[in-house]
């Protein structure tokens, strides 16, 4: 513990289990106002540690799926961008 501006702040104080368990549930959709409640945590610390997710790099296997997954989505954006134009043209005509 250390005190900052008169504000106490604790090392470490989610274990990392219950910190893994709160993230789960805000990306599964949970408000993370209630799941600071519920914890008893910051809000800004669960956005903190969100943000602190989002910038640890990823497994090379990860970015070659993501790659692949990627590709198979513009493909998919592609052939359905055609096929909107061809309805298209059938109702101008």
């Amino acid at each position: 513990m250390f005190i900052f501006l008169g504000v106490i702040y604790l090392k470490n104080p989610v274990a990392k289990e219950v910190r893994e368990e709160i993230l789960g549930k805000v990306k599964a959709g949970e408000a993370v106002a209630a799941l600071a409640k519920q914890y008893g945590v910051s809000d800004k610390t669960i956005y903190a540690w969100l943000r602190t997710g989002a910038t640890h790099s990823v497994s090379w296997m990860e970015h070659a799926k993501l790659k692949k997954e990627n590709q198979v989505l513009k493909e998919i954006v592609g052939v359905l961008t055609v096929e909107l134009e061809k309805v298209k043209k059938k109702r101008r005509t």
